[in-house]
């Protein structure tokens, strides 16, 4: 049993290239650094002693800014090439962390955060250009599941380490996390070989039907992003909302909430790889997105379940839910790469980004509203509503793309 379950692992890990895993290494260490964003609204709150509807400001800004850096990202990508724009967005990203500990004044912080998330998120289409790049086709979904497992593994250290820091002093997270990214940003320099671009052509030198159209002319992917964004507000209100609700209404302790959270990213590292291999070919890939958005449901349902220790519930939440973004979050990025040319990737990559960002908008703001006015219950029974509408529209999209090819 044992020999068969090792097996399985080295299967999972085998095939994928050398830059695959440098990038990957890279990301694990920027992503340990990645503390910050998860406690930006228990900061607020806990640290500013701003109001849940200020938090939530906040991290709509932080949504508005990832919006433009998307777009401008992915843009840059398809022009200059992947490589510089992950440098560049890291390296001042980073620089924006320090800076956003050492302002107080909620104006100040409310600008910050626009150009502080522009940058982030810029980051993220040329990363997806990059491993589709490096990543040979029948390798592409377990490249991007290499990424997540990197960015989880990170992610899990990250925010365990993020909680102990939260309970010293708030002002540590962004310190480490500007410290790390501007690291990370060293290190593509340093790893990753110079001069590496997404296409070998100019694109003044192609004409227009070779460059590939744009993703907002492709009815089937407008429709995909729409249900993308409903599955990522539940993603981000998850990470985002719920550890206040655990700090506030269940009295968990930061120490706790960052373990919680970091057990996302351990179940990652320890599953995604795995299944992603063993569910290979089994069955399509929309029937694992589908599945995903389910598991997002039941994991809000799990929060309001009466009666037990609030850590149980809590910790089921975070089961459940990391359960369903293995099974969706993979297919999803491998969807939106196939559906791209070599010679758009970047701006494919921009609109999921895009997709994304628009989640971070809509979702705390509007999450911060309700929770204010009726309570979390009614947050996470809606968020519950919200993922099976989501699943439901999913469906309908791929049965009806299966029908018409």
């Amino acid at each position: 049993m044992v020999q068969k379950i090792l097996h399985s692992y080295r299967v999972s890990f085998s095939g994928l290239s050398r830059e695959t895993w440098l990038l990957s290494i890279v990301v694990l260490i920027n992503r340990c650094g990645y503390m910050a964003v998860p406690f930006m609204s228990m900061y607020m709150t806990q640290s500013l002693h701003r109001s849940i509807s200020d938090a939530g400001l906040i991290i709509t800004l932080f949504g508005v800014g990832s919006v433009l850096g998307a777009v401008a990202g992915g843009y840059l990508t398809d022009v200059w090439g992947f490589r510089p724009v992950q440098i560049v967005s890291l390296i001042v990203s980073g620089i924006f962390f320090v800076l956003f500990s050492l302002v107080s004044n909620f104006t100040g912080l409310c600008i910050l955060i626009v150009f502080l998330s522009f940058f982030v998120e810029a980051f993220k289409p040329a990363n997806n250009t990059a491993i589709a790049f490096y990543a040979a086709p029948e390798n592409l979904t377990r490249s991007y599941a290499l990424n997540r497992l990197a960015m989880n593994i990170g992610f899990g250290f990250g925010t365990s380490t993020g909680g102990i820091l939260a309970a010293i002093n708030y002002h540590l997270l962004f310190w480490v996390d500007g410290v790390v990214y501007i690291v990370a940003g060293l290190l593509i320099i340093i790893l990753l070989p110079a001069g590496i671009k997404t296409i070998d052509k100019p694109l003044t030198t192609l004409k227009p039907d070779d460059r590939g159209g744009s993703p907002w002319k492709d009815p089937f992917f407008v429709r995909f992003l729409i249900m993308v964004s409903m599955y990522m507000i539940c993603f981000v209100l998850l990470f985002r909302l719920a550890p206040v609700y655990w700090k506030e209404e269940m009295h968990l302790d930061e120490s706790m909430i960052g373990i919680l959270l970091g057990t996302n990213g351990l179940i990652i590292a320890l599953c995604e790889m795995v299944m992603i291999q063993n569910l290979a070919n089994r069955w399509p890939d929309s029937h694992y997105i589908i599945a995903g958005t389910v598991f997002c449901g039941l994991a809000f349902l799990a929060l309001i379940v009466p009666g037990v220790l609030p850590v149980i519930p809590a910790a089921a939440a975070v089961v459940l839910f990391t359960t369903g973004e293995m099974l969706a979050l993979p297919y999803i990025s491998t969807l939106v790469v196939s559906r791209a040319t070599e010679f758009n990737r970047g701006k494919y990559s921009a609109a999921y980004s895009v997709s994304q960002a628009v989640a971070q908008i809509i979702g705390p703001a509007a999450g911060g509203f309700i929770a204010a006015r009726y309570g979390y219950d009614t947050l996470w029974m809606a968020l519950v509503l919200l993922s099976l509408c989501c699943a439901f529209g999913f469906r309908i999209l791929f049965s009806v793309k299966i029908r018409i090819s």
